[in-house]
């Protein structure tokens, strides 16, 4: 029944990997009709642009050889003529309208000599003075037609023929004659593609975009930037298949056409837009993905169906789980009374374990408790000598030194039963530098009976601590006499203390002895280098647990040169480490 059960769970799982294909395959399929289709209409796009250019680019050739006959015939007009010599102008503007009128001309100028216009289309130019411009110029100098472009008042570009009037084989005015290229740019304002049309200097006289007049291609380009990265993000959705852009108009890609204009080495160009392709494209996509979407949705009804039937039968394996959970409720009653036995022995463990650290106490007060009374019998036979050599001032000295220790075993007992309890430390702000001075004063006795260099490196500041005095003085201490008893065989004992304050306050205590033979028992209870009756084995264990009460740790190595080096790093006091510290995980146990 367990076979078949997992049969029928892991049959939908064939399936499931048959709609993941589907589902690439559908996308794959997508990817491969929009890549030929955006080709396709890509190129019919640019094939039909190319069309359109070929078009306007006849227009305008043949708007340019139509005017280009009329300065020919009116300069043989004998009216103009005569109206030049004789200085009467008043019919000569009617007569130019007229021929305006015939022709479909932008307009018509008739000027003097002097390049002061005499008659004029429109009326508003009598008497203005084209003395320096090219088409009066230029005509009066080859006496034949000439063709000139220039940017007029208004913005815009002037295409104007001109040719000099003769009267008796010498030149009586010029006939200027400006050619209807403007209605095309309004023409081509119609469609959604820039078109510019360039002089043999590649500066752009016809164009859609007015911006772009008298500029060369790469300027006018440059007028409109080109999108950042953050609009060509939001542009993939129309531009991810296409080709690479030819440049970018109004920020979006655009594709570049070009044609020659057979008329003084002008050409054409057109920029059209992607989007028509996009469209295009994007339609078949979306019958594609209809097409998908319809088999995506009978595929899910079919395992939507399937479903229905499985849980059917999970219905039937549930009275199955229902009898399991019957019996695993009956084990789990039973798993209860066995808890219940095994919390007795655990208490029972944990009885055996006070004892344990009772007899751990013991031993850590005599080992604490040592060394004062070591200093106090100093003391007692220092006040003797003293009082025997009449020095009771002195003595009275050693005596308050005595009372001093006894305050000190005191404090002692108190910190260990601290201990002992878990808590009870008076926490306050202790200057480092002066807990080393207490700690070197304790340990007096037993440096005037050795001769050891004791070198000190304290900075200047104070480098101030959240601690408990005492207790800190203690772990000083502890250090201080391992490393008096490292010494012991050594011909020039020396201890360097250094204290260096950074991101922690950081004390370093080094010797000069043999090192440590074991650095993963160092710092357990009841382990020692030193002779039976020399040491316990609870000073480094201590310290340790110190340390770590205080927020900080003691790390102990082997230095390059010889010798062990201990480092108690404890945290400088701040506004966050004005609270006393928790207790570490050693202290607890």
């Amino acid at each position: 029944m367990m076979a078949a059960r997992d049969r029928r769970r892991r049959s939908p799982w064939p399936l499931r990997l048959t709609m993941v294909g589907f589902v690439a395959l559908a996308i794959g399929v997508m990817w491969i009709t929009n890549l030929w289709l955006t080709e396709r209409f890509t190129e019919t796009t640019r094939v039909r642009a190319e069309l359109r250019l070929a078009l306007y680019s006849g227009n305008i050739i043949s708007e340019l050889q139509r005017t280009s006959v009329v300065p020919l015939l009116l300069a043989r007009d004998p009216e103009l003529t005569n109206a030049l010599g004789s200085g009467d102008f008043s019919r000569t503007s009617a007569r130019l309208i007229t021929a305006r009128d015939e022709i479909a001309a932008a307009s018509i100028r008739l000027v003097d000599l002097s390049g002061r216009v005499v008659a004029a289309t429109n009326r508003n130019l009598i008497g203005t003075h084209y003395s320096s411009n090219p088409f009066f110029v230029e005509a009066l100098r080859s006496r034949d037609t000439v063709f000139t472009a220039a940017q007029s008042d208004t913005g815009g570009t002037e295409f104007n023929y001109s040719r000099a009037l003769l009267a008796g084989g010498k030149p009586a005015g010029v006939i200027v004659v400006e050619a209807e290229l403007s209605k095309f740019e309004r023409s081509w304002a119609g469609i959604s593609d820039a078109v510019a049309v360039l002089d043999s200097e590649g500066r752009i006289i016809l164009t859609t975009e007015p911006k772009w007049r008298g500029l060369t291609l790469s300027e006018a380009l440059s007028v409109r930037s080109v999108p950042s990265a953050l609009e060509r993000a939001l542009q993939a959705t129309a531009d991810w298949a296409n080709e690479a852009p030819d440049a970018y108009l109004r920020g979006q890609a655009v594709m570049q056409t070009e044609t020659r204009i057979p008329f003084r080495g002008w050409r054409m160009i057109a920029f059209t837009s992607y989007a028509s392709v996009r469209e295009r494209v994007n339609a078949v996509l979306a019958l594609e993905i209809m097409g998908f979407a319809i088999l995506l949705a009978v595929g899910f009804y079919w395992l939507s169906r399937r479903a229905r039937v499985q849980s059917a039968v999970y219905r039937a394996e549930s009275a199955e789980l229902r009898a399991l959970n019957a019996r695993l409720s009956r084990e789990i009653a039973e798993r209860e009374r066995v808890q219940k036995d095994l919390a007795v022995a655990e208490q029972t463990l944990e009885q055996s374990s006070k004892l344990a650290v009772l007899g751990e106490m013991s031993a850590a007060v005599s080992h604490e408790l040592n060394q004062p009374l070591a200093a106090m019998k100093t003391y007692l036979a220092g006040a003797r000598l003293l009082l025997q050599r009449g020095r009771p001032e002195e003595a009275l000295s050693s005596f308050q030194r005595i009372d001093d220790l006894i305050e000190r075993m005191g404090a002692i007992t108190r910190q260990l039963k601290s201990y002992a309890r878990k808590g009870g430390e008076a926490f306050e702000p202790v200057d480092l530098r002066a807990s080393i001075s207490a700690a070197l004063a304790m340990m007096e006795p037993q440096l005037k009976h050795r001769t050891v260099a004791i070198t000190r490196t304290l900075p200047r500041q104070p480098v101030k601590v959240m601690a408990d005095r005492v207790r800190l003085e203690q772990v000083i201490i502890n250090l201080l006499r391992n490393a008096l008893d490292a010494t012991k065989a050594v011909a020039e004992p020396q201890i360097e203390i250094l204290l260096t304050a950074g991101e922690s306050a950081v004390l370093t205590l080094r010797d000069n002895g043999p090192g440590i033979t074991d650095l993963e028992k160092l710092f357990e209870p009841f382990w020692t280098t030193k002779k039976p009756g020399e040491g316990t084995g609870l000073g480094l264990a201590i310290s340790s647990s110190i340390a770590t009460d205080l927020g900080g740790r003691l790390t102990a190595h082997n230095a390059e040169g010889g010798g062990a080096v201990f480092e108690l790093q404890l945290p400088l006091l701040t506004e966050d480490t004005k609270t006393p510290p928790k207790r570490g995980i050693r202290a607890a146990e």
